[in-house]
């Protein structure tokens, strides 16, 4: 049935008059599974129907290659497959607006034809799933029996058309040269005579030589040895750019602009490489640029497809802000860990004394948005005020150091020697996090139970009565007060602030926010030089962390009114803010030592799941944002164990 269903394919095709009807069929043949065929076979089915009915093929290509050889192809080469001109956000309405009210098709424009039959289909990889080389072979067996004079007429029109679209794309690529963005990453481009410029004169030569082989066909091509020094020339600056732009402050539309520009390369070399084949190969060549043009047509408006690929150097961008972060958090010596260990201390106090401006919030009978508000602020002004001083928040790492985590990986992890470097370096990291927890949790515990000790003496009755202490208690229950649910929510709040700081980074490099408020008008009427400078370089240096922890309090404060407003189970649960709760509640209630030992043990398992929640997420990110992955995990965690094995409190300590 399957090659029945093929051979029908072609003897209908056969009978086709109208080429953009026969090439519909054809594609929508090739991309839906019909008559039973998988799409991985069909090309085959296919190939095989067209080499048993040559005088159907020839027919068939008749039709097809005398259209090619009419239709308008350069709109094809310049815009399928090549991010618009227009810029991201212009691009993204305009895909968006297609979505909802497409233009018009003109079938006399092999662009908009492919585009009307390949956009949209229920599976957008559908070509993928195909053997090129039999989609290939089909292409082959449809010109070798289809008459001469349809071959060389489509061949022919498809050189001129070629050779337009490379001198518009080169002219492209060197009027990129002024464009604002890059003269930022690269300030050198505003002084020299760069490869984009040099690339658009040289294929000048190109094009014309190709132009006159067109009318005289024994007039030779431009020797393109020196052409294709500057193609090599213009991707080592576009890679410089894009190296420059992760490092120093990106943006989507930077992204989208470079992104651009290798795709405008991509399809000059594929042009170049078409035009200079002999007449031999050069069909073959004809064949594959159309197979891309197909393929290109099924993500020509696609969104997602430019959101991947224009974010890809962002998301690079904030990791790398993030991992010179990260290796500020993580500990490699004893001095390095009780020092951390002191730093968090001091954020602890800070968070226990938050802890009972949030119990008094509560205790006001505020609104439910009005409390989340004011909770909202209490939480970020102190993370804010934690960072100031230059304390430590134990949950805050996992981000950071995350970033550091990807960056090793990237750098190579092929053998033995890499994956123990890997398994090093997690165990510092997972020790790091610990020590900070440890420095959270005790002086938070300390603190609240200090405090509310000296209430009872003061006044002679607890700081909590006992239905506080019930709740507090209860909250901290990994069954019955869903805290390890909770946890696992503020553990992607913790992710989420990660991202905020690493974007807000991003954005002060971007902006180059140093020398703009280093001479911003009214700041030098306010402040003297040495002041500003000061003042730019620390708002420069911090501006992510400090955006950071404002808008993760916002994110924790906002979680429990979120559930109130859906009826969902939505709250939060922060190992740093628990230990303080406990520290209240068991002075208060007079809890018990094993009692005080049990829910301690809640708060560290609340902690872990902070922790690894969010570092999972961050690693996951900044190794997809890198490009790369963990791809012998087995032998990652055989040397994780290894160490663990030979000094197991080295896990959790410095021995």
């Amino acid at each position: 049935m399957d090659t029945l269903s093929a051979v029908a394919l072609v003897r209908s095709l056969s009978a086709q008059p109208c080429p953009v009807t026969l090439l519909g069929t054809l594609i929508n043949w090739l991309s839906y599974s019909e008559f039973g065929t998988e799409p991985a076979q069909r090309a085959a089915k296919l190939r095989d129907a067209l080499q048993n009915n040559p005088r159907h093929s020839a027919e068939i290509g008749n039709v097809l290659f005398n259209w090619l050889g009419e239709v308008n192809i350069y709109p094809a080469l310049v815009n399928l497959g090549l991010f618009s001109r227009s810029g991201f956000l212009r691009e993204m309405a305009s895909r968006l607006y297609e979505r909802f009210n497409p233009a018009p098709r003109d079938q006399n424009d092999l662009a908009d034809v492919l585009v009307q039959m390949c956009d949209g289909k229920s599976d957008a990889r559908w070509l993928h799933k195909l053997n090129k080389e039999d989609v290939l072979a089909c292409f082959s067996l449809i010109a070798q029996h289809c008459s001469p004079g349809a071959l060389q007429k489509m061949t022919e029109h498809f050189r001129e058309e070629s050779l337009y679209a490379l001198e518009m794309l080169a002219i492209w690529v060197a009027a990129e040269e002024i464009e604002p963005d890059l003269m930022r990453l690269d300030r050198r481009l505003s002084s020299i005579d760069s490869p984009f410029i040099a690339l658009s004169r040289e294929m000048n030569l190109f094009v014309e030589s190709g132009r006159r082989r067109l009318i005289e066909p024994d007039v030779a091509l431009h020797d393109t040895a020196h052409l294709q020094v500057m193609m090599q020339q213009s991707r080592e600056q576009v890679e410089r750019l894009r190296r420059r732009g992760a490092g120093v402050g990106s943006s989507v539309s930077v992204a989208h602009l470079l992104e651009r520009l290798e795709q405008t390369l991509d399809r000059i070399d594929m042009l170049l490489d078409e035009l200079t084949s002999d007449a031999d190969t050069q069909p073959v060549k004809v064949q594959v640029m159309l197979m891309v043009l197909v393929e290109a047509s099924g993500e020509h408006n696609s969104i997602s497809a430019l959101w991947r690929s224009s974010t890809q150097m962002l998301s690079k961008s904030i990791t790398i802000n993030k991992s010179g972060h990260g290796e500020h958090y993580i500990t490699r010596t004893r001095a390095e860990f009780f020092t951390l260990m002191r730093s968090a201390a001091g954020a602890g106090v800070i968070i226990a004394l938050m802890a009972l401006i949030k119990i008094y919030l509560e205790s006001q009978g505020f609104s439910p948005l009005h409390k989340s508000l004011l909770v909202s602020l209490n939480y970020g002004l102190g993370f804010v005020l934690v960072h100031m001083l230059h304390f430590t928040i134990a949950t805050k790492q996992p981000a950071m150091t995350a970033a550091s985590f990807a960056q090793e990986v990237e750098r190579g992890e092929n053998g033995r020697a890499v994956n123990r470097k890997l398994a090093g370096l997690l165990i510092d990291v997972n020790r790091s996090q610990w020590a900070a927890v440890w420095g959270n949790v005790s002086s938070a515990v300390l603190l609240a139970s200090s405090i509310a000790l000296l209430t009872v003496v003061i006044t002679g009755t607890p700081l909590l009565n006992t239905e506080m202490v019930a709740y507090q208690l209860k909250s901290l229950s990994p069954v019955s007060g869903l805290a390890l649910f909770y946890a696992a929510i503020a553990g992607v709040w913790l992710f989420c602030a990660g991202i905020i700081a690493g974007f807000f980074d991003n954005r002060a490099n971007c902006l180059e926010l140093r020398l703009r408020l280093y001479h911003h008008p009214l700041l030098k009427r306010l402040l003297s030089d040495n002041r500003r400078q000061r003042f730019a370089d620390y708002l420069h240096d911090n501006y992510g962390a400090l955006a950071g922890n404002f808008f993760f309090g916002v994110l924790l404060g906002m979680t429990g009114y979120l559930g109130y407003l859906t009826g969902l189970p939505l709250d939060i649960r922060h190992v740093a803010f628990s230990s303080a709760n406990l520290g209240y509640s068991a002075v208060s209630g007079e809890i018990g030592i094993l009692n005080f030992l049990l829910h301690l043990l809640f708060v560290l398992m609340i902690g872990f799941v902070n922790l690894w929640v969010s570092f999972t997420l961050a690693l996951t990110i900044a190794l997809r944002a890198r490009g790369t992955k963990i791809s012998r995990f087995r032998l990652l965690l055989k040397s994780i164990w290894e160490h663990a094995k030979q000094q197991p409190l080295q896990v959790f300590f410095p021995v």
